[in-house]
């Protein structure tokens, strides 16, 4: 299947080079660019990419903003693409403020070719991808009335409590059926059907309920 991918990023360099890198990829295609928040959300809606990698520094709308924007209003009769937040450091406090915002994961400017290839199609897939640091954070909030009620309320079966343990500690579903000697298939279910019973739109939403209910410690 090839990836339509959109690229936001407020210098023309930066998206060059990212066209470069994904373009040499048999299975990824840039369909469009935006040098700035509000002509990606524009775009988004018009091109319906698979996956957004989005800076979060630019003029007239910022990348939170817009992916806020994004997740809250959707595209025209589509779901909301995967947005892939292009950060600098990985403890920087606008990976948790894009996390809550409604990214599906984060890329460090610095990553390497193989590394931004392997991030996008992860997104794709249905993965997330996320930061230890943004996971502490998360983390430091647990015991939060709303979520440790919701975690309660969800009665999740002793099979789907271990599966969202590991969707939380980063592991993909292929890599949670190997752990669990199960088909990628019945993770996939059994992941559905915890999200499900969060009511969480996506794996990022389980994850951010479960450090934030106190169900998982970083460590784990």
């Amino acid at each position: 299947m090839m990836i339509d991918i959109l690229l936001a990023d407020d210098e023309d360099l930066v998206r060059a080079g990212l066209r470069a890198v994904l373009e040499a990829q048999g299975d990824l295609r840039v369909v469009g660019e935006a040098a700035d928040g509000a002509e990606a959300v524009a775009l988004a809606r018009a091109l319906r990419p698979h996956v957004v990698l989005m800076d979060v520094r630019m003029p007239v709308l910022d990348g939170l903003a817009a992916t806020r924007e994004l997740v809250r209003s959707g595209v025209p009769d589509g779901q909301p693409p995967k947005i892939l937040v292009v950060t600098t450091f990985e403890n920087d406090d606008y990976v948790y403020q894009a996390l809550r915002a409604g990214a599906d994961g984060f890329l460090l400017k610095r990553a390497r070719a193989a590394e931004v290839a392997h991030a996008v199609r992860l997104l794709a897939a249905g993965e997330s991808l996320l930061f230890p640091a943004a996971l502490r954070r998360l983390a430091a909030g647990r015991g939060n009335p709303t979520a440790r009620d919701a975690m309660a309320r969800a009665a999740l079966t002793e099979r789907e409590a271990e599966v969202l343990r590991l969707v939380a500690g980063g592991l993909t579903n292929g890599e949670i059926a190997e752990r669990l000697f199960l088909g990628v298939q019945t993770v996939k279910t059994h992941v559905s059907s915890v999200l499900a019973k969060l009511g969480a739109r996506d794996r990022t939403q389980a994850v951010i309920a479960a450090y934030e209910s106190g169900f998982v410690e970083p460590s784990e």
